[in-house]
């Protein structure tokens, strides 16, 4: 039975360029500035990466009321409203903006739409703190639509001129279905200069896809519950044919239960998860019996982000000095 047992690993999986980017610059400002550096909401949606950093003299506040005047504050990989910016500003705060600069591509989309006076159709999840960022930037001109279902709620004026922007984290699949459903109610929506959901989702989505769809009795995915990436691709991975799909912290959350009677096992994590967690599960899998882990390339990813400017220049003054 052994022989024919499988264990297949998603790449591209883990870290994204925006991920690692938000990662690196609060590790940077702790060497630089020393502890204490305040982060506003969790970095990145990751237990493990919050917790490293909290043990290395990260503190993460919820509202920048928290954090004291005069301290230095960095704004999480999920973007910020103006109303944030402006506040921190007004508290004499330092700021380091590590939005991941796609999410900035999108408040920029929010902006533009905004000034030409068009409706804003933001495809997303309420209280996502990406959603909050991309709605502040517009507020009084945009409507969330969280789900397919949503689109014939909506009430608009006949004629009204209307356009879609999106969460980065979503479902490919789901998103192109409310496109669709909201184009049969608007056929004149205007789409963004660009798709919103990000390279490295879609990537990750795919691959799993990939894997799913070859014949899969269990998918792992690694990340943890307030990920909405990690999340959507246990539901990828159920609607590409994996007979059942989980999504665990790491490898300590794994049911012996699961694993009954599973021939073919695919690993994957979110785009917020260090890879040390994977290699976790893959460790813990070939102690249950199952084989080395192949590899499943997608594709290669070679995107990296400069750190946030703020932070470079502070970081070249330091050489000098």
């Amino acid at each position: 039975m052994t022989a024919t047992k499988r264990v297949v690993v998603a790449a591209p999986r883990g870290y994204c360029a925006g991920v690692d980017r938000a990662v690196i610059t609060v590790e940077k400002a702790l060497d630089l500035y020393g502890a204490p550096v305040y982060v506003r909401k969790e970095i990145v949606h990751n237990r493990h990466v919050v917790e490293d950093l909290e043990q290395r003299g990260a503190i993460f506040v919820e509202e920048l009321e928290q954090v004291p005047t005069g301290s230095t504050v960095v704004f999480s990989a999920h973007g910020v409203s103006p109303a944030v910016k402006a506040e921190a500003a007004d508290r004499g705060l330092k700021t380091i903006d590590a939005t991941c600069p796609l999410v900035t591509k999108v408040h920029h989309e929010a902006k533009r739409f905004a000034t030409d006076g068009k409706t804003i159709l933001l495809i997303g999840h309420q209280g996502h703190e990406e959603v909050d960022g991309t709605m502040g930037h517009a507020p009084e001109q945009t409507i969330l639509v969280q789900h397919p279902d949503d689109v014939a709620k909506l009430e608009l004026p006949e004629g009204a001129d209307v356009a879609w922007l999106s969460q980065t984290t979503l479902s490919v699949d789901e998103t192109m279905e409310t496109v669709g459903l909201l184009r049969q109610k608007f056929p004149l929506l205007m789409d963004p200069p660009s798709d919103d959901i990000c390279y490295a989702t879609q990537n990750r989505q795919l691959a799993v896809k990939q894997i799913a769809g070859g014949g899969c009795d269990l998918m792992i995915v690694v990340g943890s519950a307030n990920s909405s990436n990690s999340v959507r691709l246990v539901e990828v991975a159920l609607e590409a044919g994996a007979k059942a799909a989980h999504r665990v912290d790491n490898h300590t959350e794994i049911k012996p239960e699961w694993l009954e009677g599973v021939e073919s096992v695919g690993v994957t994590s979110g785009a917020s998860v260090p890879d040390d967690l994977v290699q976790g599960v893959l460790k813990f899998l070939e102690e249950q019996g199952y084989p080395a882990a192949v590899e499943e390339r997608l594709t290669e990813e070679t995107l990296q982000f400069a750190l946030p400017p703020e932070l470079r220049k502070d970081l070249r003054r330091a050489v000098k000095h």
